[in-house]
């Protein structure tokens, strides 16, 4: 099982952290050790002094393939859920500065959440998606997949042109603006539409 993340997918949040608006997909990866377990508590990571949430629609690969078009894509994705791409800002600022990669401060053990899926249906597909994230009970992050700078089908397709995607891979689609820092004893709930999907406490 693999974990693609797409950077910088909605606009504002590009500006929100001084990053251009990218002209193809920004994609960077996670190991299978990153997703958190059900039921396993979330530590805030000893290295960072600086955690980030980024809440996410998150797609659940549902079919083999490689070299998709773009218009055959949806094909290869049936489940969609909200989920978390955790990030040590502070890491990530100071590999930025050098030019590095960022996987020590995105792709560490259990560093991504994913909530309760929801089955794909083609109308849904139709009309945008809403999601939000609370922190301690207040609205942090709200998003809508047509805000998206690349849609659904554009990303599979343009991921599979560099990998091949296999049942049970995930695609974490981008998060909008309004990431911020979380500390030891918040509690963020992440909603698709009205669902609440999953709460996660810091520890």
């Amino acid at each position: 099982m693999k974990i693609f993340c797409v950077g910088r997918n909605y606009a504002e949040h590009a500006k929100e952290l001084g990053n251009a608006i990218p002209e193809d997909p920004v994609i960077f990866m996670k190991p299978k050790s990153a997703l958190l377990q059900s039921h396993t508590p979330f530590y805030y990571p000893e290295f960072s002094n600086e955690l980030h949430y980024e809440a996410e629609l998150v797609l659940h690969i549902s079919k083999n393939g490689r070299y998709i078009q773009e218009k055959q894509a949806s094909r290869y994705y049936n489940k969609i859920s909200i989920g978390i791409d955790f990030t040590a800002r502070d890491i990530q600022t100071e590999l930025k500065k050098k030019g590095l990669p960022w996987e020590k401060a995105k792709s560490w053990d259990n560093s991504a959440v994913v909530g309760d899926w929801v089955d794909i249906t083609p109308d849904m597909l139709n009309n945008p998606i809403n999601f939000s994230l609370y922190n301690n009970k207040k609205l942090v992050q709200q998003g809508k997949s047509s805000d998206m700078i690349f849609s659904f089908d554009h990303i599979v397709a343009h991921i599979s042109n560099y990998f091949s995607l296999n049942i049970g891979d995930l695609v974490f689609t981008g998060t909008p603006a309004g990431v911020g820092e979380c500390v030891v004893g918040d509690v963020l709930e992440g909603f698709f539409e009205k669902n609440k999907m999953f709460e996660v406490e810091i520890k």
